[in-house]
């Protein structure tokens, strides 16, 4: 049983890669065109926009149906710092589409460098590069230009995946500094079974299950309120909704 389960998980594999370049190419590369060729100023509403036919296409096709609850927690007209928990490489690619509103991420700049993937990877992300300290000073600067044009911000503040056995690896102190900075609240998101999906501990392997991300109540920065108490705060709400809701 085990044997097969190893041999399913690979093939799987191997059909998700399909389905994903697949999708991809069908969906975005006339949005591509689109917005490059036609110099579009709208750009990162238009990919959040078509993202999310294609995930829902991709997920379709996988298995893997994605249950989103709490879009009700964005307030219209408002903007937010979205700060999502990190198992697997498939939280990336749900939850751009399933935040309502146009939104950017940060991300590593050497995913950029993917023929074709990099340029869709350019329009919904800023690019950091780790190793460079006048990068991450830099990012930090174009993460406060988002909100201000009115984009939310999301931020996976565990900083890579998480490969323990714990709920949550401890959170960086950036995504909470932007918080304190901007006076923007926090929507805490928690993403489920994504590691059963795309295990971090296995390579090309995939299985099929249903996936689920939480939207829980923005949290305002408190009056006087420090990053690092913000980060505490935050991080004792999502660790205790994470273990609650975990199945």
């Amino acid at each position: 049983m085990k044997l097969f389960k190893e041999i399913f998980g690979r093939i799987w594999a191997l059909w998700a890669a399909i389905a994903f370049i697949g999708t991809m190419l069908i969906y975005l590369i006339p949005f591509l065109l689109f917005i490059y060729f036609k110099k579009d100023p709208d750009k990162t509403h238009r990919f959040t926009y078509w993202s999310q036919y294609w995930i829902k296409v991709f997920l379709f096709l996988v298995a893997s149906p994605l249950k989103i609850k709490g879009r009700e927690n964005f307030a219209p007209g408002e903007n937010y710092i979205v700060l999502c928990n990190h198992n697997s490489f498939m939280d990336v690619p749900i939850t751009t589409p399933a935040i309502p509103g146009g939104n950017k991420t940060i991300a590593k700049v050497e995913l950029s460098k993917i023929p074709l993937f990099g340029l869709l990877y350019k329009t919904g992300s800023i690019l950091v590069d780790r190793k460079s300290d006048i990068s991450r000073k830099e990012s930090f600067s174009k993460m406060k230009d988002v909100l201000k044009m009115g984009l939310h911000m999301c931020l996976y503040p565990e900083g890579t995946r998480n490969k323990t056995k714990e709920p949550l690896r401890p959170f960086h102190s950036g995504a909470f500094r932007l918080a304190v900075d901007t006076g923007k609240s926090i929507v805490p998101a928690l993403i489920f079974n994504t590691r059963k999906v795309l295990p971090a501990d296995k390579t090309f392997y995939a299985m099929p299950h249903r996936v689920e991300i939480h939207f829980l109540p923005p949290m305002e920065v408190m009056e006087d309120e420090s990053a690092e108490a913000l980060r505490e705060r935050v991080f004792g709400v999502m660790k205790e909704y994470y273990q609650r809701n975990s199945k």
